[in-house]
């Protein structure tokens, strides 16, 4: 039972505050961590998959999400050059995907959060963690040490609770760098669904928001080297537009419109292969980090928030919850990440005859077997972990 114990999340992103809602809607007393001095609209569109729109349904926030998403009808792959579309993935007959600004969904979950009791710690930067004695002991920059019963990384991909439980990692460059703009349209203007334009080396993904009055740009390239830390940097729109030069409309036509694009570049660990110690457990970026190519790394974390709080308030002890919980979590994290990885290779075909080969077998597979494709994703969006 989790009524009463007290839970310390590091991290207030969709990843603690999906866990934070889980474990005190069961009764638990949770504190969040949050470096940050304030949680501010930051990030873009993210795509919510019927797998994670079900974690919503029973966290009893479907219907306040609905209202601030799009319904999307599915996935358009086109060709960078010409903009004409080479397959279409209908995958509606999975249920609902929803297009959302990350800020929007932010919202709902810390105001939910906030009326059942969670306490949330803004400013509060934890350095290091220590897990060498019987509860977790946290440094926290102009703090010092404080000693909690139980800890939760949702800290993200540099995790200090990753680096205590696994030791010191570098994460690896994995030669893409992602580029973000917002760009005002009318609504109506973009179909509602994920419109993915694949070129050499390369590929840009559009979808609307906010009612379709906002269009959702991310373009990726291949490039050899990053040094920056961090996934909020201002770009320079002109380069944007370079890097790009080579697509044709509509997507010259949406970059000759931005003022404004963020520019960071994409690292990784591998799935951990230890998620829990002593009173600590692994979460979302933290246990799995994975490329955005499947649009799964904020759907994987809420999944991952209802599976660890049920497990913690079913299970007869702790360790025997943190056990379970890793052991229905990690094969299907790692399937995911590495479907993410492969989808990074096929939008990315560099060779154009390899490339036309490709993509009239992908439309004469959407001619002949139209639920082909999108069935091969069933084991990913009709997993149901509050079932």
């Amino acid at each position: 039972m989790l009524i009463g114990q007290e839970i310390t999340i590091l991290g207030a992103g969709l990843a603690g505050l999906s866990l934070a809602q889980a474990l005190a809607m069961r009764g638990a007393s949770v504190r969040i961590l949050e470096q940050a001095p304030a949680i501010a609209e930051v990030g873009a569109g993210i795509q919510i998959s019927p797998n994670a729109g079900c974690v919503l349904d029973a966290m009893g926030l479907g219907e306040a999400f609905e209202k601030v998403s799009v319904t999307s009808s599915g996935a358009a792959l086109r060709d960078y050059a010409r903009g004409t579309e080479v397959l279409r993935l209908d995958l509606t007959r999975f249920g609902r995907f929803g297009l959302v600004h990350r800020a929007d969904l932010v919202e709902i979950l810390l105001d939910s959060v906030r009326e059942l009791g969670v306490e949330i710690e803004l400013g509060t930067r934890v350095e290091e963690v220590s897990l060498d004695g019987g509860q977790p002991v946290l440094n926290i920059r102009d703090l010092g040490a404080r000693e909690v019963p139980f800890v939760v990384a949702a800290d993200g991909l540099r995790s200090c609770v990753r680096r205590a439980l696994l030791g010191p990692e570098t994460p690896l460059f994995t030669g893409h760098v992602a580029w973000r703009a917002m760009l005002p349209i009318e609504p109506g203007e973009v179909p509602n669904e994920a419109h993915v334009f694949m070129g050499p080396g390369r590929h840009l993904v559009a979808y609307p928001l906010r009612g379709g009055t906002v269009l959702n740009l991310v373009g990726v390239h291949e490039r050899g080297e990053w040094t920056e830390d961090g996934w909020n940097h201002p770009g320079d729109p002109d380069q944007f537009r370079e890097l790009f030069s080579e697509f044709g409309d509509p997507v010259r036509g949406w970059l000759k419109r931005i003022e404004d694009v963020i520019v960071w570049g994409l690292f990784k660990h591998a799935v951990a292969p230890r998620w829990h110690g002593k009173n600590a457990v692994l979460m979302g970026d933290a246990a799995h980090p994975t490329l955005p190519f499947l649009a799964q790394g904020a759907c994987m974390a809420m999944e991952d928030a209802w599976v660890l709080a049920d497990c913690l308030d079913s299970s007869e002890s702790r360790d025997a919850a943190l056990a379970r919980y890793e052991a229905l979590r990690a094969p299907r994290c790692k399937r995911i990440v590495d479907a993410g990885t492969a989808n990074a290779r096929n939008y990315h075909l560099s060779s154009a005859p390899v490339r036309g080969i490709a993509h009239m077998g992908l439309r004469m597979i959407g001619r002949t077997m139209p639920g082909f494709m999108p069935d091969r994703f069933k084991w990913l969006y009709s997993h149901d972990v509050t079932a």
